[in-house]
């Protein structure tokens, strides 16, 4: 928190030098109907919650200079944890031809697979927002882009290290033993804040987009021991890591079809391990003569740690549908199932969302268990099959 309070003394001179700015953003009521009774019975059913993501932009100097801001906030009915307040972006950013700086919080996303984001690291994962793990925490950083012919070279510091975030005791989608939210320990002795370094080079190279990246710092993934917290309770306390983190991603786009890959090589987490999901999009256009079109994806997850991988994806198959009604309200559905194949567990995914004039969009999110395995990472989620409708109001 320290190091948000700091870029945010350096950036705020910088708005006085910037014209008027826009205001955006949304405000989004959602109703978490859950399926089943809870496993514990000290956690909570159905829950409603209330979010608000407002946005202000400037940009000046003919769009070479802009300010970013963009806080989040949710108030959770029934998970106190879940209700939080985030810096999702406070940054300045300064464009020339050749290179690109920007200082302040931001969010960076890598990665081209559907199922997984392997090589996605220089955000914290958000948990109590989605168990999908794609909602982001903002990231302290400074980074320095090179535009060159050879290709882009992504350069990152990474001051202020951002501690995931996990359902309360109270809460659902948690651990068996709830992990505990502000005690944690760290491999270095700087903690918190250790800093960070990372760099990606990406290149498209006719119908290939091409990143290869470097992360040397804090695991934004942490493994865990038992423990107590002050009132004497039972805790998964969060062990960070220091790692270094080589990854590759890739996609081709050859005619219909899109191939894709990502690949991971890590140390500092016992022995170093790879991983790696791949897999195809083959989209229809125009199915049954209307303007939707579908696309077919599959995805194989592969982690070499086997059963002793800190994921439930170790060997496991990916099978979805996108369809994209290309319609004036944007309406768009993705369902899709992940199999493990050692096991058999499933969990099962549909997100669909459609737009209602201007201002209105509703959102449609269901998360399914079925025949979940005892030794499978997601037995504890077994009984948390649930639906969630968000309708949210943009500006």
């Amino acid at each position: 928190m320290r190091s948000l309070v700091l870029l945010a003394v350096f950036i705020m001179p910088v708005m006085s030098l910037a014209s008027e700015g826009t205001w955006s953003g949304n405000v989004a009521l959602e109703w978490r109907d859950f399926l089943q009774s809870p496993l514990a019975g000290e956690q909570q059913g159905d829950s409603m919650s209330l979010s608000f993501q407002p946005e202000y932009y400037r940009q000046w100097n003919n769009g070479q200079q802009a300010f970013r801001f963009t806080p989040f906030v949710r108030i959770d009915g029934k998970d106190q944890e879940r209700s939080h307040l985030d810096l999702r972006e406070l940054s300045w950013t300064y464009v020339s031809e050749e290179w690109e700086l920007l200082a302040g919080v931001s969010k960076v996303y890598w990665g081209v697979a559907e199922s997984l984001h392997l090589v996605d690291i220089i955000n914290q994962t958000d948990l109590v927002e989605n168990p999908d793990g794609e909602e982001k925490l903002g990231q302290p950083m400074i980074k320095l882009t090179l535009v060159r012919d050879w290709g882009d070279l992504d350069l990152f510091i990474l001051p202020g290290f951002r501690e995931r975030t996990f359902p309360g005791r109270r809460g659902r989608l948690r651990t068996q033993v709830p992990a505990s939210n502000g005690d944690a320990d760290y491999a270095s002795s700087a903690g918190r804040e250790h800093i960070d370094v990372a760099a990606r080079w990406r290149k498209t190279l006719g119908d290939w987009d091409i990143g290869l990246s470097h992360f040397s710092g804090t695991a934004r993934q942490p493994l865990f021991r038992e423990g107590t917290n002050s009132a004497g309770r039972s805790v998964l306390i969060p062990v960070y890591d220091t790692i270094d983190q080589t990854g590759l991603d890739v996609q081709a786009t050859k005619g219909d079809w899109l191939w894709k890959l990502e690949a991971i090589s890590r140390s500092g987490q016992g022995e170093r391990f790879s991983a790696a999901v791949g897999g195809f999009e083959y989209t229809l256009y125009g199915i049954f003569d209307s303007g939707a079109d579908l696309g077919l994806l599959t995805e194989y997850l592969y982690d070499e740690r086997g059963n002793a991988a800190t994921t439930p994806f170790e060997d496991d198959v990916f099978i979805g549908a996108r369809l994209a009604m290309n319609d004036v309200a944007s309406s768009e559905l993705l369902a899709g199932v992940i199999t493990d194949l050692s096991n058999g567990s499933q969990a099962y995914n549909l997100e669909a969302s459609r737009r209602f004039g201007q201002h209105w969009k509703l959102n449609l999110e269901a998360r399914l268990f079925s025949n979940i395995n005892a030794k499978d990472l997601l037995a504890a989620q077994r009984n948390d099959d649930y639906v969630q409708l968000e309708l949210a109001y943009y500006f």
